[in-house]
């Protein structure tokens, strides 16, 4: 079984942290965030262990969840990859092609497996319209939730 940490304790970052624990397929370690604060309070209410050292925390895991802002992507998947783990990482993968293709040439020149958070493809409504799609040349989406402006990126 995995041992498994992982960075990034926002929104989406607490959702993971509920999976991971409650998944049988790793051995839940702990998590990091920045946010010292956000941190403690998570681990007071739900029992997850803390770990304000981030480097401790990697020491301990064989995997890493990266849910953080991806701004800060390309940092946590180079340390994750110096450390030799495993990573999954939150789309975007990182802000520039240049990193991306950096962080995949090193995850394949060090034999780590990285995962990109692409769920949306095991959404039954996607998969359902796969078999009447064979040549797309043009793809219209509506939005049938309000729109959320937290994942909007301010530069």
């Amino acid at each position: 079984m995995l041992k498994a940490g992982l960075v990034g304790a926002g929104h989406l970052g607490k959702i993971h942290l509920k999976l991971l624990n409650q998944s049988d397929r790793y051995e839940f370690v702990g998590f990091h965030d920045k946010d010292v604060e956000n941190g403690k309070k998570l681990e007071a209410e739900f029992g997850y262990k803390y770990f304000e050292n981030f480097d401790e925390l990697l020491e301990q895991i064989d995997m890493l969840d990266i849910v953080t802002p991806t701004i800060y992507h390309y940092d946590y998947a180079l340390k994750a990859i110096e450390k030799g783990l495993h990573f999954f990482i939150e789309k975007p993968v990182t802000q520039t092609l240049e990193q991306a293709e950096e962080i995949l040439h090193l995850c394949q020149e060090k034999e780590i497996k990285a995962q990109v958070g692409h769920v949306e493809r095991y959404n039954p409504a996607f998969i359902a319209t796969k078999e009447y799609i064979s040549n797309p040349m043009f793809i219209e989406i509506h939005r049938l939730a309000e729109f959320n402006p937290r994942g909007r990126m301010f530069l």
